[in-house]
């Protein structure tokens, strides 16, 4: 039973730099954010989950940090934090931090400290090894980022450990004393109010311990990332990891409601591990499973099943549309299909969270290459791999800059910025936007979406077809994942209905009887007749 807020709620993503620039320098800050805080609370999301805030050099735009217990002036000071957290509370929003544990940035003082002498008290913060015999990296770890993951430190003759950028070293959890520190920084945040963290990369956090070679990908090619020409049997998801996150979810159970959430990109069999022994793990691992799924019934309708399968007795499912890493939703499976995209997302059993600008259908963004800013993509240009065009700004209003800033923003807007904007969408009643202000209030008043057990109706051609039941009352969903009319006969059960929600707004209370009618694109929510006693 979805009994937790964090189980009934919707998250929301903001990418800081991208939602709203206050004082016109072109990037995004937390006076933006808390002057939008109303389109939050009229779209009706329950927790608004931040990007990284922290002072930062941002080479990897905050994710290399140099100070885990302060706010970057980029985006504002520590009032400017508790100022929206304090009004996000005031109307109801949940505040999450993302937590970035792995590596920090090559200036933060405890790195300093570390590469100062091989006899510092915190060069063992790091992961430190003595070059090869021939004198280059210990082993052939690569960086997510390209290349080496090794770094040569010629002061001390040794080379440190970086899963991503070369100015972002891993932290070695194997440390106790690392391990503290991090909770230290949980504390600090949770003390203030923060209700959780999405914790960054968390099956990275222990490294094989033996330094062992990763072994080769015999499936890799060319066009693909370099760092996938080893499959990272000792540079991920090692079974010790999960000790070091029960003692995290320990540090979050000192305090009342707070949720602990961790980005992990596994298949599912070794996605729900992470809920831990006894659920000691995180709430929510992190559900990536429709940001590379094929866009397909039956492919949905097996990966759903899947998942509900695969989950642990008493681990709460959860489902991610977008985020900053991949592209948007509107690009993945076009922007005719962002609506039912909207309502399997909204519809599913378990935890929904919605990326900045997927309410209104945004689109990745073409980034000329004099506009790039991604290190992934400088690094490893010209097969894909840029985050840009998923990370460019919200589009508020036909005004220029997209009523995002008053300057030329950091990233260029969508070139239909004055046509898809939430001021144009406010009032149309068949806008995108106004599907999901629909779609999340139902979910608010209709318990069968937040609590209900899932089945399987069909899934045959374009059609995926799915009923959510809680103590008699059932919710069918209807959607067709093509631009053709698609029907379907209801059998077994009571057929009849009413539409509760429909793609385009204009089916709403419409009666069932036996069939369903799609146009092309089109889904639709039904509640239907309640099933008979002993039916």
């Amino acid at each position: 039973m979805a009994d937790r807020w964090w189980q009934a709620g919707i998250l929301y993503q903001v990418y800081p730099r991208s939602f709203q620039d206050s004082d016109g320098d072109g990037i995004g800050d937390l006076p933006g954010i808390l002057a939008r805080l109303p389109h939050l609370v009229e779209l009706g999301v329950d927790a608004l989950w931040l990007s990284p805030i922290y002072p930062s050099p941002m080479a990897d735009f905050g994710y290399d940090i140099s100070d885990y217990t302060a706010i970057d002036p980029v985006f504002g000071t520590m009032a400017d934090f508790d100022a929206l957290l304090s009004a996000a509370h005031a109307h109801g929003i949940k505040v999450l931090l993302d937590l970035v544990p792995n590596h920090t940035s090559d200036r933060h003082p405890w790195f300093e400290e570390s590469r100062a002498s091989l006899h510092n008290p915190k060069r063992e913060w790091y992961i430190w090894r003595d070059p090869a015999p021939d004198g280059g990296p210990p082993n052939n770890w690569l960086s997510e980022f390209g290349g080496s993951a090794w770094e040569f430190d010629p002061a001390t003759g040794q080379y440190y450990y970086h899963a991503f950028l070369d100015k972002q070293p891993d932290l070695n959890w194997r440390n106790p004393a690392v391990r503290e520190a991090m909770h230290d920084v949980m504390r600090f945040w949770l003390r203030r109010g923060v209700d959780g963290f999405r914790v960054d990369v968390i099956w990275h956090l222990i490294k094989d311990d033996q330094f062992r070679e990763n072994p080769p990908n015999p499936d890799w090619h060319p066009g693909r990332p370099p760092a996938e020409k080893v499959i990272p049997l000792y540079t991920a998801d090692r079974p010790e990891v999960h000790d070091v996150i029960a003692e995290m979810r320990k540090v979050i159970e000192e305090f009342d409601e707070r949720v602990l959430i961790g980005e992990i990109y596994l298949p599912i069999e070794r996605l729900v591990t992470y809920y831990g022994a006894d659920l000691s793990g995180a709430h929510l691992p992190f559900n990536f499973a429709l940001l590379n799924a094929e866009w397909h019934a039956e492919t949905l309708a097996r990966l759903i099943e899947e998942y509900e399968t695969a989950l642990p007795e008493g681990g709460w499912p959860n489902w991610v549309l977008g985020n900053h890493d991949r592209p948007r939703v509107g690009t993945r499976v076009g922007r005719d299909q962002v609506r039912v995209a909207a309502m399997l997302l909204l519809t599913l059993r378990g935890t929904p969270t919605l990326y900045y600008g997927e309410e209104i259908g945004m689109a990745d963004v073409a980034v000329p290459p004099e506009r790039v800013r991604d290190p992934y993509e400088k690094n490893v240009p010209g097969i894909g791999v840029g985050r840009d065009p998923c990370r460019t700004p919200m589009q508020w209003e036909p005004a220029p800059h997209g009523g995002f800033s008053t300057t030329e923003p950091w990233l260029p807007l969508a070139a239909d910025f004055r046509q898809e904007n939430v001021a144009n969408q406010q009032d149309d009643s068949t806008s995108v936007l106004n599907l999901y202000r629909r779609l999340i209030a139902l979910r608010r008043q209709n318990r069968v979406l937040t609590q209900g057990s899932y089945e399987k109706i069909a899934a045959t051609g374009d059609i995926l077809v799915y009923v959510r039941t809680l103590s008699g009352d059932r919710v069918l969903v209807a959607l067709n994942l093509s631009g053709e009319p698609v029907s379907m006969a209801l059998e077994g059960r009571a057929t009849r209905g009413r539409v509760l929600v429909s793609a385009f707004g204009d089916r709403d209370g419409e009666s069932v009887d036996g069939e369903i009618a799609l146009r092309g694109h089109e889904g639709v929510v039904i509640a239907l007749d309640r099933t008979p006693a002993g039916a």
